[in-house]
């Protein structure tokens, strides 16, 4: 498995128009096994995403997918930055089994 534990700031005010963009943006993608999209309870622009996916050649070829170049499109002006990107290899989880 492959995973991906995003912290991105909104800028000012947008921060739930940005997570409303990302969980549409989100819907459908193959080999996707878990997209979270939650709101920072300390900064109030700000968001982190948390995906685990099959492999990451399925996180890379959702990104030619039409709704997520979509979503992108529409969440970039409401990105004021990446605080912090991390690739992690998840071992497995609640709702997530190893393959």
């Amino acid at each position: 498995m492959y995973g991906l534990i995003g912290h991105i700031r909104a800028t000012p005010g947008d921060r739930d128009s940005l997570a409303e963009v990302l969980l549409n943006g989100a819907r459908g993608m193959p080999g996707c096994l878990s997209y979270v999209v939650a709101r920072d309870s300390e900064d109030v622009d700000a968001l982190w995403v948390t995906e685990v996916w099959d492999s990451s050649e399925s996180h890379q070829a959702s990104r030619s997918l039409a709704s997520v170049q979509e979503a992108i499109a529409a969440g970039r002006p409401l990105i004021e930055g990446f605080v912090a990107r991390h690739e992690v290899e998840p071992l497995g989880g609640v709702g997530l089994s190893r393959r």
